[in-house]
């Protein structure tokens, strides 16, 4: 197998397959958000790192105004690629999500895999809560999944999983590169293996992440006061079981209030 080392972001058939398979659940819990924490109606949606779409598409499909940024311009050009083929707006950007406007404020955002913690300092972070104050009206929600280093207990390395579409497989594997404690960053090696008939593949990426645990994240979060801290859910996504947040907790979907 051939063995390539690049950005597992600018391959987006790739990356949307193993990352857009399981959509269904985290769609409906949004839903099911949206209705319990917003204030009024959800019509318009906003997604930060947004990728290949695989949410946004799906919003848009089920009656959403729905838009999306991401830094990535092969990701976007593909999101926007699948809209145009369903006959719907191109609706997302290249944008750093520390630094974008929005010409009308959106009534929710969402962002749940990760993709938060690609923010490597405080600074940008702080940045990027205050950009998406700009972006969500008074009353709206940001709904932001990832995961936090639990104080107590195992915290979870390593992962693997597959998807397939038609004659295409991947089998994905992500386990811990090195860990910096005082800085806050970790690097993750991420694997590709690709089988396709006319041959496979293998793509190496490093991901590196800021890493939280909950109190760092509360601390952080207070330094942008138009944002608080309303509910908070696990990766089971089911929206009548909010969690209570412990020294143990990992798996974390926080609910953000814009006031």
């Amino acid at each position: 197998m051939k063995t390539v080392e690049d950005n597992i972001y600018d391959y987006p058939v790739y990356y949307d397959l193993i990352f857009g398979s399981d959509w269904t659940a985290e769609y409906r819990f949004l839903e099911a958000a949206f209705k319990k924490h917003v204030d009024g109606k959800t019509k318009r949606v906003l997604e930060p790192a947004c990728g290949t779409g695989r949410l946004l598409y799906r919003m848009t499909k089920g009656g959403y105004t729905a838009a999306g940024l991401d830094l990535n311009a092969k990701a976007i050009d593909y999101c926007n690629a699948r809209l145009r083929k369903h006959g719907m707006k191109e609706t997302a950007w290249v944008a750093n999500m520390c630094d974008f406007t929005v010409k009308k404020p959106f009534d929710a955002a969402f962002n749940t895999i990760n993709s938060f913690r690609h923010l490597s300092t405080e600074k940008d972070t702080v940045a990027h809560f205050r950009a998406m104050a700009q972006a969500i009206r008074p009353g709206g929600i940001y709904a932001l999944g990832f995961h936090l280093t639990p104080l107590e207990g195992p915290q979870t390395d390593h992962e693997s999983w597959s998807a397939r579409r038609g004659n295409l497989l991947i089998n994905t594997r992500m386990w811990p590169r090195d860990k910096d404690t005082k800085a806050r960053i970790e690097r993750y090696n991420l694997r590709f293996d690709v089988y396709r008939p006319t041959g496979s593949i293998r793509i190496d990426d490093c991901l590196v992440l800021r890493s939280y645990t909950h109190k760092q994240f509360a601390s952080m979060i207070k330094k942008v006061p138009e944002w608080r801290i309303e509910e908070a859910y696990d990766f089971s996504y089911n929206i009548d079981e909010p969690i209570e947040i412990d020294a143990e907790t990992e798996d974390i979907v926080y609910i953000l209030k814009r006031q």
